[in-house]
């Protein structure tokens, strides 16, 4: 095997790693989305048609599709991106995330429900 043939089989194993890195039709794509994603809420609570809760829920429900379309789109994670790393990164982190969120409202529940009622003291006179 000579030395060029050493280099190609070393070259050809590199290139056996597809790396993306988007295109201006991605980039244009999850723009787009972007802004839609941000004005739709934005009106929602400009125009102040629905109640509250629902509005909230919109907007959280909005936020999550938002951050989906930036990972795909400008992050470029996909589950073939650096050998599934990437993904893999991802899931860990949004794993500990829930911990830590669910876990702080459960204690903040709790301390709420477990709170000793204030006492007045009787007024004389």
């Amino acid at each position: 095997m000579s030395a060029h043939d050493t280099h190609q089989a070393h070259h050809d194993d590199h290139h056996d790693e597809v790396e993306y890195h988007g295109s201006y039709r991605d980039y244009f794509i999850g723009f787009v989305a972007s802004v839609v994603l941000t004005a739709i809420p934005f009106a929602l609570v400009m125009m102040g048609l629905l109640p509250k809760q629902a509005t909230a829920i919109i907007i959280v429900a909005f936020a999550a599709v938002q951050m989906v379309v930036h990972m795909i789109y400008f992050l470029h994670m996909h589950p073939k991106s650096e050998g599934g790393w990437n993904m893999l990164a991802f899931i860990f982190t949004l794993i500990v995330v829930v911990i830590a969120v669910a876990g702080s409202i459960w204690v903040m529940w709790h301390l709420n429900a477990n709170m000793m009622p204030v006492h007045t003291m009787p007024s004389f006179g």
